[in-house]
């Protein structure tokens, strides 16, 4: 019997191509004229983020960009790790199946890759979103484009997604492997910071019409909001929290990187942060449990902007543990939770 050919796409979000305001300008339009990322009208997207929100963001975006691309060594480090994980769970796949790396916005493109891989003609297609809680604004937008590159294809291969894996053993063990290296008794509180998303973007999740807040996503995973970014989100941070053993009190869960003035998932982050320095907290250490590698929210925006407003508030040090990159231990898992989806 004929062995299937698979291919697996590894997704995660894109970045800029240097961080020149040019190509900043041009990451931001496509990222943000993304209907799933900025769910108005059509008209109305158009203009705020094209006359808006890209011309005043761009270059305030690229002074951040230039800092994280000097970090990365002139290369986006996003995209360092994403080509040093796929050659990894190329070496340890055994060619049982084939990896490409995509991004959603930027380069390489969905298109390229998708495009690269059609000629491969592979028995089946594996999507693998790296974002390990499922939003509409980054795993349903990488879904969408991915399937409608692909209908425009002659012969479409059996298609299969891999879904989110906030909660997947493997994927809890190696944020655990990175909170060793941290003695968590060294620190007066644990914050676990995820990205934000709109408050509507989750409201629009539940069928019987009742926002977010009556489902008891905080507490628990149920029937109603397993595809709840905010309930895989708090579901993540009980499961580390359980398997370091914190007590309450001593951690909290909150939300980065709104844009806007409508209301998005709180508590914010940099409240939170705030808060604790003004109540005498000194030490804090901070998770990142929505990026599987740092990038511009972690590197920049919680190692150097969160630690300066917890310095002026109060507090004297904010240690960020790191994402899972490129690391050795989560191409291993990557590889198991691939084969788990065979």
């Amino acid at each position: 019997m004929k062995r299937k050919k698979i291919g697996v796409l590894i997704l995660n979000l894109g970045t800029p191509d240097s961080p020149s305001v040019k190509d900043v300008r041009v990451y931001l339009r496509e990222f943000l004229n993304d209907p799933r990322v900025i769910d108005i009208g059509k008209l109305a997207r158009l203009l705020l983020v094209n006359l808006i929100i890209v011309p005043f963001r761009a270059p305030k975006s690229a002074k951040e960009y230039k800092k994280l691309f000097k970090i990365g060594h002139g290369k986006s480090p996003l995209l360092t790790y994403g080509k040093n994980l796929t050659k990894k769970l190329n070496a340890i796949s055994n060619t049982d199946y084939s990896i490409e790396l995509a991004m959603r916005y930027g380069s390489p493109s969905m298109e390229d890759v998708l495009g690269k891989m059609r000629l491969e003609n592979y028995d089946q297609l594996y999507l693998f979103p790296l974002y390990p809680q499922y939003a509409s604004a980054s795993s349903g937008s990488t879904i969408e484009k991915a399937f409608k590159i692909i209908n425009k294809w002659w012969v479409i291969p059996e298609v299969r997604v891999i879904g989110q894996f906030y909660s997947h053993p493997e994927f809890i063990q190696c944020i655990l492997n990175r909170a060793n290296k941290f003695n968590l008794n060294d620190y007066d509180h644990v914050v676990f910071s995820y990205h934000g998303i709109p408050e509507r973007h989750v409201d629009k999740v539940y069928l019987d019409g009742k926002p977010c807040s009556d489902h008891s996503c905080e507490t628990e995973i149920n029937d109603d909001n397993t595809h709840c970014y905010k309930a895989a989100c708090y579901a993540t941070t009980r499961i580390i929290v359980d398997k370091l053993k914190l007590e309450p009190g001593k951690y909290s869960t909150c939300f980065q990187s709104r844009l806007g003035k409508d209301p998005w998932l709180m508590p914010y982050t940099d409240h939170v942060i705030e808060n604790l320095g003004k109540k005498g907290s000194k030490k804090l250490l901070v998770f990142s449990p929505a990026f599987v590698a740092d990038c511009l929210e972690t590197t920049i925006e919680i190692s150097e902007e969160y630690l300066n407003l917890f310095k002026e508030n109060g507090g004297d040090k904010l240690d960020l543990v790191p994402s899972l990159n490129d690391n050795d231990d989560w191409a291993k898992s990557l590889d198991l939770i691939i084969r788990e989806s065979f």
